[in-house]
């Protein structure tokens, strides 16, 4: 095949085909780790992360994508902050070994393996989450994916919620098991600007 044909090839295919992933870094206002776990049986306590980072990338064509995140663990609140006579508050005490470890264990990543998609949107993202040093294969489910520009900054976006179900035992964060369940439910909401 000549040269020419296949340039003629090339330039005949619809832009979209032959379109390069897109570059996303997160936006740190607008993405938030959060968790909710059982306490005594009885009612869910619920907690977020204030501190993450990351990037993420899309390409609609080939249908592929990419994602990573680090979250500071010490940025663990679940709006506790009163002792109120008590020796530590519960964000305190999940700072501590008990929990995440935040002295010897100062960060969590994902890190995705693979994304696969519904249409048009991401639909799953296989990958690795990194906690307490332990490392294990997590499957975040995606909902209301979208891309476009923001409102106000007119800036280029994408976003959406991601969940994900997990066993902290897994990760060797046994404190208080079963009286503080072990399953644990996981949220991220993502907003990242196109680089």
């Amino acid at each position: 095949m000549s040269r020419l044909t296949v340039a003629l090839l090339a330039a005949a295919l619809p832009l979209s085909a032959v379109a390069a992933p897109e570059n996303y870094t997160i936006d740190p206002f607008h993405t938030f780790p959060s968790f909710e776990v059982n306490h005594l049986g009885m009612s869910n306590m619920r907690g977020q992360f204030t501190k993450s980072a990351g990037k993420f990338s899309i390409d609609h064509a080939a249908k592929t994508g990419t994602l990573e995140i680090t979250v500071q663990t010490a940025s663990v609140t679940t709006g506790d902050t009163d002792k109120a006579g008590r020796p530590r508050t519960r964000d305190e005490h999940l700072r501590t070994p008990d929990f995440f470890n935040v002295a010897e264990f100062p960060t969590m990543t994902y890190k995705s393996t693979g994304v696969k998609f519904s249409g048009d949107n991401p639909a799953t993202i296989e990958g690795n989450l990194t906690l307490l040093g332990v490392t294990k294969p997590v499957t975040l489910h995606v909902e209301n994916w979208k891309c476009g520009a923001n409102p106000m900054s007119k800036k280029e976006m994408c976003g959406g919620n991601a969940s994900a179900a997990l066993k902290r035992t897994d990760f060797g964060m046994k404190f208080g098991v079963p009286a503080l369940g072990d399953d644990l439910k996981l949220w991220i909401e993502i907003e990242g600007y196109k680089d």
